[in-house]
């Protein structure tokens, strides 16, 4: 009898340890990702083309609005931001990278050579991402292929089949960034200081308009609000409001916050302003 009690009790301390092992190791990822900056897109059903939540760096999250926001400036379709994404995250990993094959460089890795741009201009995220959307609209019915294809149609790439393992995240990233889906990107732990980039020339060139707040239709307003979000850290945003919710650099999230009403408000760090870690 007691043989078998002492079993049951051994049987019983190791179940606590491994649960309270498991539980510390998921406290201490949880809070070792919410210390690291980070951006967070919502994923969508799987019957929507989407998936998992979307984990970005700051960076990332910058260059994947800057390819958002100039496809919606030149009034391309969101199939058409989601081919663009799903491009440029196997290419760079949304990273403005200085070099690559060959001659092949930034976000896209256009090549000079091919006749992309400058080198100056291929790592303007701005330029190209310009470029790779005036191609893809010079293709005959890409409408009607899938992001695989007509990726590989503008990128002639060597590698063809890369682009499809990336279509669930560029999908969840382009219903974010182009305001398909209300408040889906948010922040976390950025470190703002006060603008070092001008918002207005920024948002113009990007966006096509320096006039961003007031009041917007729910599709328009969230892809600014998502915009500011993810350039937060390089415009100095430190707190953006939409159709009545609020997202904060100190709390790395949207929240309830007011009425519905289809107004947009932000708020930018003064200059002078010593750089604080948020979160």
């Amino acid at each position: 009898m007691w043989i078998a009690r002492r079993g049951t009790l051994v049987a019983l301390v190791v179940v606590i340890v491994v649960v309270a092992g498991a539980a510390t190791a998921w406290f201490m990822t949880r809070t070792l990702r919410r210390q690291m900056p980070g951006c967070t897109v919502t994923g969508l059903p799987s019957a929507s083309g989407g998936g998992p939540d979307t984990l970005l760096t700051p960076g990332q999250a910058d260059n994947a609005a800057t390819i958002a926001a100039v496809g919606v400036r030149l009034g391309m379709p969101d199939h058409a931001v989601t081919v663009a994404l799903a491009t440029a995250l196997p290419e760079s990993r949304l990273a403005n990278l200085a070099g690559g094959d060959r001659d092949s460089a930034g976000l896209f890795q256009q090549r000079p050579s091919q006749g992309w741009g400058t080198y100056a201009q291929i790592t303007d995220p701005v330029h190209a991402s310009t470029a790779f959307y005036q191609r893809l609209r010079a293709i005959p019915g890409w409408q009607e292929l899938s992001v695989t294809a007509v990726a590989q149609l503008v990128q002639h790439s060597a590698a063809p089949d890369a682009y499809a393992q990336w279509e669930p995240q560029a999908r969840s990233i382009a219903v974010a960034l182009t305001g398909e889906d209300a408040a889906a990107l948010a922040c976390h732990d950025l470190t703002i200081a006060a603008h070092p980039a001008d918002l207005a020339s920024t948002a113009a060139a990007e966006l096509g308009t320096a006039a961003l707040g007031g009041r917007h239709d729910p599709t328009r307003g969230w892809a600014i609000s998502s915009w500011l979000v993810a350039h937060a850290a390089r415009l100095g945003v430190d707190q953006v409001t939409f159709d009545g919710r609020t997202w904060t650099a100190a709390s790395g999230t949207w929240s309830p916050t007011g009425t519905a009403d289809g107004t947009l408000t932000w708020h930018q760090v003064p200059p002078n302003t010593q750089p604080s870690a948020q979160g």
